[in-house]
């Protein structure tokens, strides 16, 4: 079994699950294989040459850890420039917030070659290449220049746009190229692999083998819906813990004669957080017995504080939330309890399961993983309700959640209505299909069909590995 290579942006101690994200996804692939995760250490330097020698090495358990520094210059054009100022916004179809700039690009691609250059020391001739996300799309590309033959996939965590939209990228030829350097392409929705494949249709001009395989610029590549999911059972413990516990019992107590509403997300313009509080505003209004009843916690955590146009989403969030307290509120009751501060993951299922309802609005995004987490928190005998953006990749999974259009102001307050008067019954039903889905497209089954399409011995191993884990954990003791 040959040994599987993580590239990410950022990298986490697969040792410390509660981190989340990559971390719990990858973490048991990793281990099994000894993995090694390599990516940007996060420390910014003086110049390029110290950046150049800044490779570190360590040892997390089984995995080994590698990370490198970026100059201040490589940082503000690949991550702050074009990452996160041309390819986020565009692929979250905000062109109007996109800054095309030549100087940006040429650090992206800059630092994706530095990337290459210190990666490929480290590689074996068996190892099989993973690499996540907008930042390294043309990390193959550099990779394969620099003479490497391994199998490497590549997975997009965010939205992959129609082809109209990514065809304002001024790069965008060039980009679709690099991606051909890959052998498998997974994205989060059947949504965006029909973008992917429309697109390099229209301009590689590449051939469709079969359903998933493309081929164009002399390569044939498998591309391929992949929808990542949590670790339910960890998140389930996680609910069990103490401070989940008391988080809930604390929530319960202070809010016993209200009914909860519940959003958790970055304070990014891609949340439709702005949307959401005009919507419970709506509520309220031709609602009015939801008055002195409904309280919305909202949960921005600060997000890219720096960037003009985060700053500007949290005045009119605090501009909207004041607004409804002012209007609405009286000195027993407050309508939304708005909060700009990272929450401990730790904390949160105690809050979902306090919520009767979940609302989860993004104008757009990839998947969406609070969905996911809200239904796993909730208690099966008296659940509370998903209101969800059909505009996610949970959505196309989520089927029994409302469902809503977030640019649709009165129609998401109509369903809100909907998720606080919905009876038991209906509640129960909805919420037992729902954790059926996120149990059967788990982060586990994310990674076993990732790393299937990538390399089925790979993963036909690590399958056995967990079939093994499972068996020890479910085993009666001697």
């Amino acid at each position: 079994m040959g040994r599987l290579v993580v590239v990410s942006n950022r990298l986490a101690d697969p040792r410390k699950p509660a981190a989340g994200g990559l971390a719990v996804a990858l973490g048991e692939v990793l281990r099994n294989t000894g993995g090694l995760w390599f990516g940007w250490s996060g420390a910014i330097v003086d110049d390029a040459r110290a950046a150049e020698g800044s490779l570190r090495i360590q040892q997390a358990g089984a995995v080994t850890l590698a990370t490198i520094d970026l100059c201040r210059e490589d940082h503000d054009a690949y991550y702050a420039g074009y990452s996160n100022g041309v390819l986020w916004p565009v692929f979250h179809y905000r062109l109007d917030l996109a800054n095309f700039d030549d100087h940006d690009v040429e650090g992206y691609r800059r630092v994706n070659r530095l990337f290459a250059r210190q990666l490929v020391p480290l590689l074996r001739p068996d190892d099989v290449i993973w690499v996540h996300d907008y930042h390294l799309i043309p990390l193959a590309a550099e990779l394969r220049a620099a003479g490497c033959s391994q199998r490497i996939g590549f997975f997009l965590h965010i939205p992959m746009p129609p082809s109209q939209i990514f065809a304002a990228i001024p790069q965008h030829e060039w980009l679709t190229r690099t991606l051909f350097a890959y052998d498998v392409v997974g994205f989060q929705s059947r949504a965006d692999l029909g973008h992917f494949a429309g697109h390099a249709g229209c301009d590689a001009v590449a051939k469709r083998a079969n359903e998933h395989r493309l081929e164009a610029f002399g390569r044939r590549l498998h591309a391929g819906a992949f929808p990542i999911g949590i670790d339910v059972d960890e998140f389930e413990r996680l609910g069990r813990g103490k401070e989940a516990r008391d988080a809930y019992v604390t929530t319960r107590d202070e809010y016993a004669r209200r009914r909860l509403l519940i959003g958790v997300d970055r304070l990014d313009y891609t949340k439709g957080i702005p949307q959401r509080i005009r919507a419970f505003r709506e509520l309220l209004t031709h609602h009015p017995g939801n008055r002195h009843s409904a309280t919305l916690i909202q949960i921005a955590a600060p997000s890219r504080e720096s960037v003009e146009a985060y700053a500007g989403i949290r005045i009119e969030l605090e501009r909207l939330c004041g607004a409804v307290n002012g209007d609405f509120g009286d000195l027993d009751w407050m309508p939304v309890r708005y909060i700009h501060r990272n929450v401990a993951r730790r904390r949160l299922p105690g809050l979902y399961r306090a919520a009767r309802v979940g609302i989860i609005t993004p104008l757009r995004d990839g998947m969406n993983l609070v969905a996911k987490e809200y239904v796993a928190s909730q208690d099966a005998s008296d659940p509370g309700v998903l209101v969800l953006s059909r505009f996610t990749g949970a959505a196309e999974q989520l089927t029994e959640a409302l469902l809503v259009n977030p640019y649709d102001i009165r129609g998401t307050a109509e369903a809100l209505q909907q998720a606080l008067a919905m009876p038991l019954a209906e509640r129960q039903a909805r919420h037992d299909a729902l954790l059926g889905h996120i149990r059967e497209y788990d982060v586990h089954r994310w990674c076993a069909d990732f790393l299937g399409a990538l390399d089925p011995p790979l993963a036909q191993a690590l399958g056995h590995h967990a079939r093994e884990r499972r068996r020890r954990a479910t085993a009666p003791p001697a």
